[in-house]
């Protein structure tokens, strides 16, 4: 696994990067990960919370795991390090119209492309054996970029973020400042999304779209499975 799948994989049982943060003290805060270890002799899987402070690796005991998967422990390991008040909330900079730290850290980590999902779902899709164009126009007169197109067998494929795109499992409504901005920004990227839909279906396209949570493999074989049928 590369270095930007790791960080996919931490932010992703973390539930964002911006829950991720250790406080150091005297204002500074850190990024922490989850380290897990298999003891041989009892089989049992421990997790520990690291971070870098001063130039030196800081670890923190958090507890046992017994997830079925490796994608499950990180999310038990990190669930556990929240309940033992190991992670701290950086505060929003002043002058920052972000109502917290967690609206700041979407903002700044959205990108038009090459998002960590998008670059691990077209590594899984090249190990598949798949070309494809990168963000690219279906429909050269419609105003709409997928991610990733695949232009003989009519395939566009769309990575939504959670909170841009509204996704039913993440998406929590704002509760605080700019609440009816952001409502009215994620209705708009949502009603856009419908018609982008509907547009590239009526003209015989394949329309699919990927959660950046979802695993990329799994993703990559839904994309698979219908480009071969495309073809």
């Amino acid at each position: 696994m590369n270095a930007a799948a790791r960080v996919a994989e931490q932010d992703r049982a973390a539930g964002g990067q911006h829950r991720r943060t250790v406080d150091v003290g005297e204002g500074r805060f850190a990024r922490a990960s989850i380290a897990l270890r298999l003891y041989q002799r009892t089989r049992r899987i421990r997790a520990y919370l690291r971070w870098s402070e001063g130039g030196r690796t800081r670890e923190r005991y958090v507890g046992e795991v017994d997830g079925a998967t490796r994608a499950a422990n990180l999310k038990q390991a990190w669930a556990a390090a929240r309940a033992l008040d190991l992670l701290a909330e950086q505060p929003v900079p002043a002058g920052s119209w972000a109502s917290s730290r967690e609206a700041r850290a979407v903002m700044s980590a959205n990108r038009s492309r090459d998002t960590v999902p998008e670059l691990l779902l077209r590594k899984a899709l090249h190990r598949h054996g798949l070309r494809y164009r990168v963000s690219a126009r279906p429909l050269p007169k419609l105003r709409r970029t997928a991610d990733v197109v695949f232009t003989k067998a009519r395939v566009a494929v769309f990575v939504d973020g959670c909170f841009w795109h509204g996704c039913p499992e993440h998406h929590r409504p704002a509760t605080k400042q700019h609440s009816d901005f952001w409502s009215q920004k994620i209705e708009t990227n949502r009603a856009r999304d419908q018609d982008t839909n509907q547009a590239l279906q009526e003209a015989g396209w394949t329309v699919i779209r990927v959660w950046e949570h979802e695993d990329p493999e799994e993703a990559a074989l839904r994309v698979t499975d219908a480009v071969r049928s495309g073809r």
